[in-house]
């Protein structure tokens, strides 16, 4: 009886913690992918500095940036490490991830980045990004062949090719 009560107070309190923190997203997928590759990168990295692809800042806080191949997780694909409960979403890639499963993290400094390393963690999809979109965004820069690897990708997945994506362009 008393494990009980100790189990119930604990729930209780958990609750409570729970409502007065920003909520987390619950798992709407309810898929969880295990060992997945990941590594971590910095805006002090070269590339394209504080911007993500889509020319936004990165984000360190709540909901992290991550980079991908966006023919394996589209952009806008949230997920939480099950182990740190870290929440992010897929905002940005890097010719290194093209043809692989690994997701890099952004992580604000290069100690921390040094310290995550390379990790194998189990992730849980929050929600999946959009494929469509992920075209929308490439299809401008399809001429870095990185680029235009994950666009051959995607347009495998989906039977189409960027030339339905994109409107024509008039010649001068």
């Amino acid at each position: 009886m008393r494990c009980l009560n100790l189990t119930l107070a604990g729930g209780v309190a958990c609750f409570i913690v729970g409502c007065a923190t920003q909520p987390k997203a619950t798992l709407t997928s309810g898929q969880r992918l295990s060992n997945v590759r990941t590594t971590a990168y910095t805006h002090l990295e070269g590339g394209s500095g504080r911007n993500n692809a889509l020319g936004q800042y990165l984000s360190g806080r709540q909901v992290m940036s991550a980079a991908s191949d966006w023919s394996r997780y589209p952009l806008g694909t949230r997920f939480r490490i099950a182990e740190t409960e870290e929440e992010y979403v897929i905002d940005d890639y890097g010719g290194a991830l093209i043809g692989t499963d690994t997701i890099d993290l952004y992580k604000p400094t290069r100690l921390e980045v040094k310290r995550w390393g390379v990790r194998h963690v189990n992730i849980d999809i929050l929600q999946w990004g959009s494929e469509e979109q992920s075209l929308k965004v490439l299809a401008p820069r399809s001429k870095n062949h990185c680029v235009r690897r994950m666009i051959t990708a995607l347009e495998k997945k989906k039977g189409k090719s960027v030339a339905q994506t994109t409107p024509p362009r008039s010649s001068l």
